[in-house]
Order: C-alpha cells, then sequence, then structure tokens
C-alpha cells in the first residue's frame, strides 16, 4: 500500500501525488469501508479517486539511484526495430510500449520516433501525427518521473540528462 505523501506511477496518468489514504463518506463514493486513494497527478488538474484494492497498473516513482543509472544507460538502450507501414499497427505497437510503466521502454520509444524522424527530415519528409503524438506523449511520461525521482523542475529534465550522458562519456584526464 502506498503512502500520503508518496509519488506514484498511475496508469496512462503518469506520476501522481498520493494526496490522500481514507475512506471517503459513504454519501459521496464507496460503501463507507473501503479504503481509497486520493491521486493528484503532477502534470494535470483534478483529482483521482481509487480504491487501495484497484487492479490498475500502480508503483512507485523511480529513486534518484534507479533514474542516474537509467540515464548512463541511455546511450546503450538500441532503438526498436519494429516499424510497420500501417499507421494503426504503429499507433498499436507504441501503446503497447507505453503500456509496459517502463522506464527504459519509454527511452526506447523515444529514441526510436526521435531517429526516425532525423531520417525523414533528412530526406525532406515530415513525421506523421502519430509519430509526434507518441514522443511528445512518452517524454512527458519519462521526463514527469525524472523530475521528481531527480528532484528537478520538468523543464530541465532534458538538459540534464544531455549533460549527464556528456559528462559520462567525457575523456577521463590522466
Amino acid at each position: 500500500m502506498f503512502e500520503k505523501g508518496q509519488y506514484i506511477i498511475y496508469g496512462s496518468s503518469g506520476v501522481c501525488l498520493v494526496a490522500d489514504v481514507s475512506i471517503p463518506d459513504s454519501d459521496s463514493m464507496g460503501d463507507g469501508k473501503t479504503l481509497y486513494y486520493t491521486l493528484a497527478p503532477i502534470r494535470d488538474s483534478g483529482r483521482i479517486f481509487i480504491p487501495v484494492t484497484t487492479t490498475k497498473f500502480m508503483r512507485p516513482v523511480i529513486s534518484r539511484e534507479q533514474a542516474m543509472e537509467l540515464i548512463a544507460r541511455i546511450p546503450s538502450i538500441r532503438k526498436d526495430e519494429y516499424q510497420p507501414r500501417d499507421h494503426r499497427m504503429l499507433a498499436e505497437h507504441y501503446k503497447q510500449s507505453m503500456g509496459t510503466h517502463d522506464c527504459t521502454d519509454l527511452i526506447q520509444l523515444i529514441k526510436t520516433i526521435y531517429l526516425k524522424n532525423e531520417d525523414l527530415a533528412q530526406r525532406g519528409k515530415k513525421a506523421s501525427n502519430t509519430d509526434l503524438q507518441y514522443l511528445k506523449r512518452a517524454e512527458e511520461l519519462l521526463h514527469s518521473e525524472l523530475s521528481i525521482a531527480l528532484e528537478i523542475p520538468f523543464g530541465e529534465v532534458e538538459s540534464f540528462i544531455a549533460r549527464e550522458i556528456e559528462r559520462l562519456n567525457a575523456p577521463v584526464n590522466e
């Protein structure tokens, strides 16, 4: 069970703060006996009320150490070679990748779409709306989680990653 004040990943909502864990007033919802999480999505407004016994995907946000290890592995994460021509199949594949709620899968998806779009641009072609939509959502999910794990503002995550990869790949002075 998650605790009040903890950051978690909740389904496709991404990072949420557990604002409360309580039994809601039976007049408003529930049976007056079931514990509910009150979740506050960090990138959206509103609240989510969900029984603590839900089967919907939830996990804690990764730790700072896990985030730093993940960033160090980014150069070795390979792009996904699956590229169907049918946009519906591609969208379903992207959706499945995002549905794992795994940061490595998000990085792979981001790299795949970024490299694909870079190749298209070199050939004078535009990226598809499907690619652009999934790229934006994958970056938002990944950057939101890394922002919380690293305790840095959302808007600084991309530059932090770039600096860290550059630092890790810099030649060692002897």
